[in-house]
């Protein structure tokens, strides 16, 4: 490929590894009133951030969608996740950046924490959770103007706030949360869709068997296992083909596909579009 998906710490600054613990704050002003009120579309490999909209409008780009904001609202964008902001001018919130290894602070494999960071989402804010995660925002940016790595009480106050937000969901995303051997499917998804698994592997990865894996999917998601692992390979091929000016040819062989034309198929048959359908007009 002869260009990517710009790849940031923070936006602008270039790429780096996370280091542990590392959490930052800042206001929506501080960064993208000198880019316009505008964050172009962008990944973040070792990092989740979290936006807090108080007051004002942004347009979320978050993969392969792109939707509006009023505040009081939050998006949380998973790493990897490919996504942009364009503000009206004068908006105010914060934007909060961790870690991948912020999940570690959860309490158990079913904690509500892991769910919140690695499925992410968009959302508005109850009047209750909004004034919550305000305040605690506003905590932490004072905490950080006398900055200290790994400061423990920002640490606290960081988990804090991904909880409120992580409890003020509607109640049937909560009931899709409620199980811990599907976020832990999801998990494996993640780390091995590109090799193109069988389902037995992920049925043994997770202690079950083919059925009860199938059954769990379709009572949750309404949808088979499978279906949910090439939904997952298909949004890839959608972020390379959409920001990247990557030929479709080119997206088959980053993805695993020996064949081109079998991939074309595919995609076809996930998101009921050609590959060229999703192209950049520019390319």
């Amino acid at each position: 490929m002869t260009e990517s998906i710009p790849r940031y710490a923070l936006y602008g600054e270039g790429t780096a590894s996370a280091p542990g613990g590392f959490a930052h704050i800042e206001t929506i002003a501080e960064r993208s009133a000198l880019h316009d009120w505008e964050i172009g579309v962008h990944r973040h490999d070792h990092f989740v951030q979290v936006l807090l909209v108080e007051e004002g409008h942004a347009a979320i780009t978050l993969d392969t969608r792109t939707v509006g904001l009023e505040g009081p609202g939050r998006v949380i964008v998973p790493a990897a996740a490919v996504h942009g902001f364009r503000f009206r001018q004068g908006t105010r919130g914060f934007v909060l950046t961790l870690s991948t290894d912020f999940s570690t602070r959860a309490l158990t494999a079913a904690d509500p924490l892991i769910a919140a960071l690695a499925q992410g989402g968009i959302a508005e804010l109850s009047a209750e959770a909004a004034a919550r995660a305000f305040w605690l925002a506003r905590e932490m940016l004072a905490l950080q103007q006398e900055w200290q790595q790994q400061d423990p009480l920002f640490l606290s106050l960081a988990e804090s706030l991904i909880r409120t937000l992580a409890r003020d969901v509607p109640a049937a995303d909560a009931s899709e949360r409620a199980d811990q051997r599907l976020d832990r499917f999801r998990q494996l998804v993640e780390l091995h869709y590109r090799q193109h698994r069988d389902l037995d592997f992920y049925a043994g990865a997770l202690g079950l068997t083919r059925r009860t894996l199938s059954r769990l999917t379709a009572a949750r998601l309404g949808c088979s296992p499978m279906d949910l692992i090439h939904r997952r390979l298909a949004l890839e091929a959608q972020r390379l083909l959409r920001y990247t000016n990557a030929t479709a040819s080119q997206v088959a062989a980053e993805l695993g596909f020996e064949d081109p034309s079998y991939f074309s198929r595919f995609y076809q048959k996930v998101t009921g579009r050609r590959p060229s359908a999703d192209k950049r007009p520019d390319v």
